[in-house]
């Protein structure tokens, strides 16, 4: 009993379950955020980025399933280059990454709230 509430509250578990519950939910959001730091990226690439940022594995279905619904929603446009697709915001796409980060300090708050509510 003892050792599983440590590792229920084992601070590094709750980190990563956070963050793997951030990413799962936000992963439109950051790849976007991605794309327009790095245009012409291709989604490996992504997934590597991510692996290196937040040192957790994304599938490629996950990462490659959002690339496509992102395409198809025309916030980014996908090109062949040197056999393998890469990908560029359009206009839209550059329009909705700078509106989040306007909502940036509103996120801040609306967690900072949350948080204060949970002490």
């Amino acid at each position: 009993m003892i050792i599983m509430v440590k590792q229920i509250y084992n601070k590094n578990s709750i980190e990563k379950t956070l963050q793997k519950r951030f990413l799962k939910n936000f992963m439109d959001l950051l790849i976007l955020v991605e794309i327009s730091r790095t245009p012409l990226i291709s989604g490996y690439d992504i997934i590597v980025a991510f692996q290196r940022k937040f040192n957790l594995f994304i599938s490629p279905g996950t990462v490659y399933s959002t690339l496509y619904r992102l395409e198809r929603d025309g916030l980014i446009r996908g090109e062949e280059r040197k056999r393998k697709r890469v990908y560029i915001l359009t206009s839209k796409g550059e329009e909705f990454v700078r509106r989040i980060s306007i909502l940036q300090e509103n996120f801040n708050f609306i967690l900072s709230k949350i948080l204060v509510k949970a002490r």
